[in-house]
């Protein structure tokens, strides 16, 4: 008997070698949707083949890729038969289904599921002019951020200049040794605000040269009010039209939209067996008007169309606000949910397996493979379409720059007329007596200090 053994063990040997070599190439199901896999050429990439990829390495087996036959999840009939991937997977037909498979008990039941690769949820996909509410300052949306930045820049731009100016120019300040100018940059700031509201703050300008910047400032404030008030008057009246929805709650308490989920998903179950009031009224809505889609690419395209809401999965969501940057998904996450790899019931390779998403999870692969294929294709930070943007107004800013450079060197000229007149007096050089006379209006200190070291000066000379 010892020798029977003996010659059986090598027999055994042998083909327990050809049976791990048979499997080491294993069977791969899978479903094409984008971005988990999607067709290239004659290949097949995206999130799930990436996925795949990576663990195939770590786990050392090979594999082949098929798609599923009749292009399902995995549902169970009555009879308690399984289609789709997971039917695949318990008639031996595929070694493992790796795609975005939802992990739920009836599931878990037939098949051996790994733990998540990814967590989802389900959320609400709407158009961004029906989910957005109003703000505390939605004052501003009229113009965008680099307008407002454009304008403050033009404003102090502008009380500069006619501060400037008002130093400058002899008609407004024609004795600098012995009296105060009567624009301060301070007062110069409070009458370009005072114009800027059409309200007006004494004293005006004499000089020519003042009298131009502000002239520039007027026409320019004047064109801005009306097209912020124009904008503002647009905006509010397209809110008053439109539904604020936030979250489900909002979406079971209004009858204006529409809402709808994927016909025979996991998301229609869960609000069909759900006791919270609010999901079941969605459900029982839903269920009344008959408003499910036969399709993701159906629930994205009646939620562009607008007055629909289409009711997913999160991460699904999240890649059509990605591809699509009028959608915008509820910040609202309900049923939280992993998608998991699924293999025969009792595999041993579902430890393994489960193993290495962990390692790939911890070593930042997964969040890596989330961002590549869930890449946005909107530009970030993109203002409303309604938000009037800077190049929209810049015949105005141009204006303005021409008043205010035109007014200030109508000051550098007054002055300069002065300056000849004084020379000719003085029987000094024209170029002498508009340094002093520059010196003494830009200078900070008071007028005794001035007129000490002017007497100074001709002291030394």
């Amino acid at each position: 008997m010892l020798q029977g053994f003996l010659l059986l063990f090598p027999w055994l040997f042998l083909n327990t070698g050809l049976c791990s070599a048979a499997q080491s190439e294993l069977t791969i199901t899978t479903i094409k949707q984008e971005p988990y896999t999607m067709s290239k050429g004659t290949q097949l990439e995206g999130f799930c083949m990436d996925l795949l990829s990576e663990v195939a390495k770590k786990l050392g087996f090979k594999y082949r890729v098929q798609l599923v036959k009749d292009t399902s999840y995995g549902r169970q009939d009555e009879n308690g038969n399984w289609n789709g991937m997971i039917g695949e997977v318990v008639r031996g037909e595929a070694d493992l289904a790796i795609a975005p498979l939802t992990l739920t008990a009836a599931r878990e039941k037939a098949v051996g599921m790994t733990k998540p690769f990814m967590q989802t949820g389900i959320s609400v996909l709407l158009r961004k002019d029906i989910s957005e509410g109003a703000g505390f300052f939605d004052f501003l949306t009229p113009f965008s951020a680099q307008t407002w930045v454009g304008i403050l820049v033009a404003y102090v731009g502008t009380a500069a200049c006619i501060f400037i100016a008002a130093r400058l120019s002899p008609c407004e300040w024609s004795q600098p040794q012995s009296e105060q100018s009567r624009f301060g940059f301070l007062h110069s700031l409070w009458y370009t605000a005072g114009a800027l509201t059409l309200q007006g703050a004494g004293p005006h300008p004499k000089s020519l040269s003042g009298r131009v910047i502000c002239c520039s400032w007027w026409l320019f404030a004047v064109v801005l009010l009306a097209c912020y008030f124009s904008n503002l008057s647009a905006s509010k009246s397209s809110e008053s039209s439109q539904l604020t929805v936030k979250g489900f709650e909002d979406l079971a308490n209004q009858d204006m939209i529409e809402y709808g989920c994927l016909a025979g998903s996991s998301t229609l179950a869960f609000f069909k067996n759900s006791n919270n009031p609010v999901y079941r009224r969605i459900y029982e809505h839903m269920e009344r008007t008959k408003s499910f889609v036969s399709s993701m690419d159906e629930g994205i395209r009646r939620a562009r169309e607008g007055n629909f809401a289409f009711i997913g999965e999160s991460v699904s969501l999240d890649l059509a606000v990605a591809r699509h940057c009028e959608l915008v998904r509820a910040h609202e996450v309900v049923g939280m949910r992993g998608y998991s790899i699924a293999a025969a019931l009792g595999s041993p390779i579902i430890k393994n397996l489960s193993v290495a998403i962990l390692q790939l999870s911890e070593a930042g692969e997964l969040a890596y493979l989330r961002s590549k294929w869930w890449a946005s294709s909107c530009i970030a930070g993109k203002a409303k379409s309604s938000a009037v943007q800077p190049h929209s107004l810049k015949g105005m800013f141009l204006v303005l720059s021409l008043g205010l450079g035109l007014g200030t060197v109508l000051a550098v000229l007054e002055l300069t007329s002065k300056s000849r007149r004084s020379a000719a007096e003085q029987k000094k050089s024209c170029c002498t007596v508009l340094t002093e006379e520059l010196s003494l209006r830009l200078r900070t200190s008071d007028a005794k200090t001035s007129q000490e070291n002017a007497e100074k000066d001709k002291e030394k000379a």
